[in-house]
């Protein structure tokens, strides 16, 4: 296919944007936080910054090179590169776990949004009147109406960004709202370091204990690295057809990471801080960000002004990344079947909005109905972050490190042969030995193979 006839970002900061707006949304903000403060803080930083590097980079490094040599979505690459064997059941692979992370980001973003009109009114300023910060979760997100209408308004305003296209929607929003959230967060990051007792925050951030660090923390950094950077969503082999073929795509990925690691670690800084000031616990798991954040902020100075700043900031994390996944499924609509943008869009946010209902009113009118013993909500976040993720991954990267040639898969990355790559035996390596291996390991310990482990 013709470059040239497809829509695809417009410059090299573009394609910074755009992949880092996938990258750092929830799985930043509102993950790692919480995984790090349950896993021991700083050792779980150190480990988890090795796998970015050792571990994240290749695997995206591996998605950019099918996306850009088979200029197609997540499923038509894999059958442009190999069309007479069934790789592209990979791609479908990415496909769904796109969708089915979908459903439930959005839910947890419509809560966001929810949090955001929370803070207009006051609620979370020490001059309000003061309401247990638990008991407002509950009685808001054990609704039916107002989560449904949240989770309708986030993937509406990410259909919206889809429906004008790579260049002047994803690209162009990701330009606005990456450099907003980062300013963001760097307001929150400083008002936490001046508050009383925040050293103790940074002290868990940063100073390591590493008799803390057992086989589950390991696997459990690892599994966070391969989350955060959106690995076998289909949203990088999507974005990687975007991308021209004189961009250097490993430097792409590696400043994405980079780039990535940072704002969570930033994110980090905005919270524990905060969290150590006011005498709470870090390890607080997924409540901290929607229980004891605004306990905090209803206790602390301009607390109204600075829990609106944050809910903002975790909207616009969450949004930037529904938009990535949303695409990962409009663009094969477009694709392989020839849909209309409008068309294909319409039916992906139709579909994504039916099905996360469920996931949605799980905690509310459906929270009786159960899967294996679980929510819906939780039965949609196992099955793509334990099944989906993972077990994508491992086949991608036994695809390109095995199966597919690896002189194309030179030839790709070293733009033909216009670049040096001193480092590419180091990758193949990785990508047929090392990063198959761990994620392997992620996926049995997701399934609770490994009863061991922590």
């Amino acid at each position: 296919m013709n470059q040239n006839s497809r829509d695809g970002f417009s410059s090299r900061f573009g394609v910074f944007a755009a992949v880092i707006g996938s990258a750092v949304g929830l799985g930043n903000i509102w993950r790692f936080p919480y995984m790090a403060g349950e896993n021991g803080g700083a050792a779980f930083l150190i480990i988890y910054f090795a796998f970015i590097l050792i571990i994240g980079i290749p695997a995206m490094l591996s998605e950019f090179i099918i996306g850009r040599r088979g200029q197609s979505d997540s499923y038509g690459s894999f059958k442009q590169l190999v069309p007479k064997k069934p790789w592209y059941l990979v791609g479908l692979m990415g496909i769904l776990a796109a969708f089915v992370i979908l459903t439930f980001y959005s839910t947890i973003t419509g809560w966001t949004l929810e949090y955001v009109v929370l803070a207009v009114k006051d609620v979370f300023s020490s001059t309000a009147a003061i309401q247990d910060p638990k008991q407002v979760f509950e009685h808001f997100h054990t609704q039916a109406a107002r989560p449904l209408i949240w989770q309708l308004t986030t993937i509406t305003i990410a259909a919206l960004v889809v429906l004008f296209g790579v260049r002047k929607g994803i690209e162009g929003s990701a330009k606005i709202l990456m450099p907003m959230l980062c300013v963001f967060l760097v307001i929150l990051a400083v008002k936490s370091l001046t508050l009383p007792g925040s050293v103790e925050g940074m002290k868990f951030l940063f100073k390591p204990d590493f008799s803390k660090l057992n086989s589950s923390v390991l696997l459990a950094a690892l599994g966070q690295a391969v989350f955060s950077l959106s690995v076998a969503t289909g949203v990088l082999i999507t974005y990687g057809s975007y991308i021209k073929k004189e961009v250097n795509m490993s430097r792409t990925a590696f400043s994405v990471s980079i780039a990535d690691t940072f704002l969570a670690v930033l994110a980090g800084i905005a919270i524990f801080p905060a969290v150590y000031s006011f005498g709470m616990q870090p390890d607080q798991g997924p409540g901290l960000v929607f229980v004891v954040l605004p306990g905090i902020f209803q206790q602390m100075t301009g607390g109204v002004y600075f829990a609106l700043l944050f809910f903002i900031l975790v909207a616009v994390a969450g949004i930037t990344s529904i938009i990535s996944l949303l695409e990962a499924v409009v663009a094969p609509l477009v694709e392989r079947f020839k849909l209309k943008r409008i068309v294909a869009t319409s039916i992906a946010a139709g579909l994504a909005c039916a099905l996360g209902a469920f996931t949605t009113l799980s905690f509310g009118p459906l929270k009786h109905v159960k899967l294996f013993n679980k929510s819906l909500f939780d039965v949609s976040d196992f099955f793509a972050s334990n099944i989906l993720l993972p077990l994508g991954a491992f086949f991608l990267l036994v695809f390109l490190g095995w199966f597919y040639d690896i002189k194309q898969t030179k030839d790709e990355l070293s733009n033909q042969g216009r670049l040096k790559l001193q480092l590419f035996p180091v990758f193949v390596f990785i990508i047929r030995f090392i990063a198959p291996t761990g994620i392997l390991l992620v996926f049995l310990k997701g399934l609770g193979v490994f009863s061991f482990f922590g």
